[in-house]
């Protein structure tokens, strides 16, 4: 079975039809930028962008950078214009795609699920811990393999800092930092989420994985295993995917 996954970012808004059946793309994805400012009708007119090169007519799963409750109310928009709070992204979606059932869930919750169903989380039990370093950090959180959704752990506070200001792979870019300064950043940040959470696992991923091993050698003194997401930056759109076939 097909579906179609679009997730959207504070950098791009991507997509492809999604073969649930492998958990992977059954084609190659479409990327464009998220505009600046991302605004809720932008960010549908990207969105439809994307589902359109494709001449989709289904249901598609779309994913937020951001808290969504009830499967379609935007709580928290931090990447994003802050014009996105309360808004109901499942009409505006749903509208935007002329009447297409859509439905919406947090970022990082989809790439976790994806992870835990496909990746680097299949069949692991206890506590794991997936973080995507992006334009922020996003997290998803599992216990014995249910998600607790809209943790948004990278707002924690580190060092007197909100800890993606500090350790997303847009503060590297931003900073212009080493691996190695960038890696030291990451260790504090996971020793802080180790110590409040005890993890047997952490899962890296967001676009910066496909280089994971530049930095996660460099990570010493954590406990947990740290492994990088197998999905690497498609886990967010096949876990759109995913959430749009249970709940759509």
């Amino acid at each position: 079975m097909q579906i179609f996954g679009v997730d959207i970012g504070g950098s791009g808004i991507k997509g492809a039809p999604v073969d649930l059946d492998r958990g992977a793309l059954a084609q190659e994805r479409h990327k464009v930028l998220t505009p600046h400012p991302a605004t809720p009708g932008t960010v549908a007119d990207g969105v439809k962008e994307v589902v359109d090169h494709f001449g989709w007519t289904g249901p598609v799963g779309l994913t937020f950078p951001g808290v969504v409750t009830g499967g379609a109310t935007v709580r928290t928009a931090a990447n994003v214009d802050k014009s996105w709070v309360d808004t109901d992204a499942r009409a505006l979606f749903g509208g935007r795609l002329g009447g297409l059932p859509v439905t919406v869930v947090n970022d990082a919750d989809a790439a976790g699920v994806a992870e835990m169903h496909f990746g680097a989380g299949r069949g692991r039990k206890g506590t794991v811990v997936l973080l995507t370093f992006g334009t922020g950090i996003g997290s998803a959180v599992f216990v014995d393999g249910a998600l607790v959704p809209n943790t948004e752990l990278g707002h924690l506070e580190l060092n007197g800092h909100e800890a993606e200001k500090r350790a997303s792979s847009k503060a590297k870019e931003d900073h212009d930092l080493s691996w190695e300064r960038w890696a030291r950043r990451v260790r504090k940040y996971l020793a802080h989420v180790e110590m409040l959470f005890s993890p047997e696992l952490f899962i890296v991923g967001g676009g910066v994985s496909r280089k994971s091993e530049k930095f996660l050698p460099l990570i010493e003194g954590i406990k947990a295993e740290i492994v990088p997401a197998q999905l690497q930056n498609d886990a967010g759109i096949v876990g759109a995917a995913m959430h749009a076939a249970e709940h759509g």
